[in-house]
């Protein structure tokens, strides 16, 4: 084993044998007097391992308490959970499609009003960044329902758009008019769910397949076909 010394008047820095640990001698360099330390004084490096569970004392004891990672990962009970729920929500509503509840526009927009939130929560845990903390409970519900509010404002905005002519059938209508909701709807959700821009998309084009979807089973109109 050697013991690196640095001379405190040239600053040059060498190796001694720790046969000579306590000793004084000249530095090879500038011939100055300089202490060689022993080996009580020698920094002990440790291992990464030793501070896996936030660092550890000489006797073994935590010396800090770890912060713990809450794990993101959808969980069988919960998927179980969200597509037994979303087997409900279709058959509720296409009973409700046939019993002709959603032929106004007030009952549509409650319907929205109710699905969107769950939708948007849905879509979050799915699209989630693992390497992120995640939003739970009321942090959650809170950015869910502000996020869920504006894509219905979306809707709002193209069905008056659409009531107007402004938006058709046309493929090169689409080509013009479909770019800006996209845009609006990942910027809303990059805003409220920490999303990067592209998921922030993703999720906002799970919510609008989701309520076509849904707006096919209750048997309404195509969604330019609003007279």
């Amino acid at each position: 084993m050697s013991i690196i010394v640095v001379c405190p008047k040239c600053l040059k820095s060498f190796k001694v044998s720790d046969q000579f640990a306590g000793r004084s001698g000249p530095c090879p360099g500038c011939e100055h007097t300089l202490q060689v330390p022993s080996k009580s004084e020698e920094v002990e490096v440790h291992a990464p391992e030793a501070f896996a569970g936030g660092g550890r004392s000489t006797t073994g004891k935590l010396i800090t308490k770890p912060v713990a990672r809450t794990d993101a990962k959808m969980r069988p009970v919960v998927a179980a959970a969200i597509v037994a729920a979303v087997l409900v929500v279709l058959a509720l509503t296409w009973l409700g499609g046939r019993a002709g509840l959603f032929q106004s526009t007030i009952a549509t927009s409650l319907g929205l009003l109710l699905i969107s939130p769950p939708l948007v929560i849905a879509a979050y845990n799915v699209l989630h960044n693992d390497e992120l903390e995640p939003y739970f409970g009321v942090a959650l519900y809170i950015r869910s329902a502000i996020c869920a509010l504006a894509y219905m404002a979306l809707w709002g905005v193209f069905l008056v758009l659409a009531s107007r002519g402004v938006i058709t059938g046309d493929m090169w209508n689409w080509i013009m008019v479909a770019p800006p909701f996209f845009l609006i709807g990942g910027l809303m959700a990059q805003a409220t769910l920490d999303f990067e821009f592209g998921d922030g998309i993703f999720h906002y084009s799970f919510y609008l397949l989701a309520t076509l979807l849904l707006r096919w089973v209750a048997g309404m109109t195509w969604i330019w076909d609003v007279t």
